[in-house]
């Protein structure tokens, strides 16, 4: 059958890897393919199993800390399975009852719940459904911390499919790259250590509503990840100033004002506190933003490269240094965005402007990979720029399990684990600086070969432009 502009680009035409990999299960797709999706297995089936078979295999690489490993020594660091979910069952008073940002978590140093409402709303739920599994299998309270995992689990991998689809539907004609999103190392290494996934879900879904032209209803998903964590109201910068160059201010409007009202209806009814007679902002909402200003320098930075091979000390004006180097890039990105020959896709700018904010920030914890996959896959669909990434990430999701290993026994000397750091650094620096290159040469970008402008684009997808800072340059 005879490819038409339409039909779904296929990856062993357009990709080397996939292309070589291949021939070990008969080689390209034939001229006589199916474009017209009647086969049952569709891409959205296969891509939601593969999902589920990468996810389900990151459930058993954490089986060694299932028996009571999880507070065990270093169990759960030399076997690198460990998870923030049972620890914070306890230690934030869900496993209690309590309810967080209104009731002390009991725990000296962390009087309140330090995520964001929709993230806690999400532990909250998580709690409840495992306390009730407990009670109907009379377990102990080791039981009750594995169901609480486990009730995370399905949520975190319903997330995750939800990724995988919502990557699908921006990739445009490209449906096969979310494969990328489905079959990630990192995915299945790092799903269940926090929730992070909660926010990566919304944002793509955000992303994928923006490509339809909705332009509300990305604002209101583009909200409620933000409201679960800090990052996805990155991604309105880029999307300024792509509105700006292409005369389309009025959809970036819309979407602001819908992300920034679902923020507000989310947040204020636990933000505010009209006890004691006056209107005040609850301690325990406030936690999350004054802890992220307080935290000192710490795993997997740059920062902390710096200090450790310093004197020791902690670094002077740290929050001042993050400040400025992120500043600077997102001119950088900024003046990309402006003075490119052509209007770079949103997809790009949205990957650059997060992975500035994780190459320059005070910390990187392994589960911060989750954000930037699917914007690397967007951003720059090749396989072999993604393993190589994968490859960096991975190295580094081992290298800190056992740097902190070994400060009780066997790991990681503090040599090595700054070279781990360095080759997250260099990996995520090596995409930024393909994706750069594709937007300054639209020739090499692999979204725009087969003749597509911006399929994540929505009402950019097309556009002219209106103002260019540097016309014809």
């Amino acid at each position: 059958m005879t490819p038409t502009s339409t039909d779904p680009v296929l990856p062993t035409h357009d990709d080397p890897v996939i292309r070589a990999g291949s021939e070990l299960v008969g080689g390209p797709a034939g001229r006589r393919i199916r474009f017209d999706g009647l086969g049952w297995w569709t891409p959205v089936r296969v891509l939601i199993l593969l999902a589920v078979v990468c996810f389900a295999l990151g459930l058993v690489q954490k089986k060694p800390c299932y028996d009571g490993g999880w507070f065990s020594g270093s169990t759960q660091y030399s076997h690198a399975c460990y998870s923030d979910m049972p620890h914070l069952y306890i230690n934030r008073g869900l496993a209690d009852g309590k309810i967080p940002y209104f009731d002390e978590t009991g725990d000296k140093d962390m009087k309140f719940l330090e995520y964001p409402v929709v993230t806690g709303g999400v532990m909250s739920f998580a709690a409840t459904v495992a306390q009730g599994f407990a009670k109907i299998f009379d377990g102990d309270m080791q039981d009750e911390q594995l169901w609480f995992v486990m009730v995370n689990f399905f949520i975190m991998m319903a997330c995750a499919v939800v990724t995988v689809l919502a990557v699908k539907g921006t990739s445009g004609r490209r449906p096969w790259d979310a494969a990328m999103v489905a079959c990630a190392p990192a995915l299945a290494l790092n799903g269940i250590i926090n929730w992070d996934l909660v926010a990566v879900a919304l944002t793509a879904a955000g992303m994928w509503t923006w490509a339809r032209r909705n332009v509300v209803a990305a604002g209101v998903l583009i909200g409620l990840a933000t409201a679960a964590k800090l990052y996805p109201a990155l991604l309105l910068a880029p999307l300024f100033l792509l509105c700006l160059r292409s005369g389309r201010l009025t959809a970036f409007a819309k979407t602001a004002a819908a992300a920034l009202i679902t923020w507000l209806v989310v947040n204020l009814p636990v933000a505010l506190d009209f006890g004691g007679g006056g209107l005040h902002i609850r301690e325990g909402w406030k936690l999350f933003y004054t802890f992220s200003q307080e935290r000192p320098a710490d795993y997997g930075s740059i920062w902390l490269i710096l200090q450790q091979r310093g004197d020791g000390q902690p670094l002077e004006y740290l929050n001042e240094l993050v400040g400025i180097s992120l500043v600077l890039c997102c001119l950088g990105i900024a003046a990309l965005a402006m003075f490119a020959p052509r209007r770079p896709r949103f997809a790009q700018l949205a990957f650059l402007v997060v992975a500035a904010f994780i190459l320059t920030n005070k910390v990187y914890s392994p589960q911060y990979v989750l954000w930037m996959i699917p914007l690397v896959v967007l951003a720059r669909p090749r396989w072999r720029d993604f393993l190589i990434w994968q490859a960096c990430e991975v190295t580094y999701f081992f290298g800190v399990w056992m740097y902190i290993a070994s400060f009780s026994g066997k790991g990681l000397s503090q040599n090595a684990y700054h070279v781990t750091i360095l080759l997250h650094l260099l990996g995520t620096a090596y995409i930024c600086f393909v994706v750069v290159r594709d937007i300054l040469m639209p020739e090499r970008d692999p979204v725009r070969a087969d003749g597509s402008d911006d399929p994540s684009g929505g009402v950019l997808d097309r556009a002219p432009d209106v103002f260019v800072l540097a016309p014809g340059r």
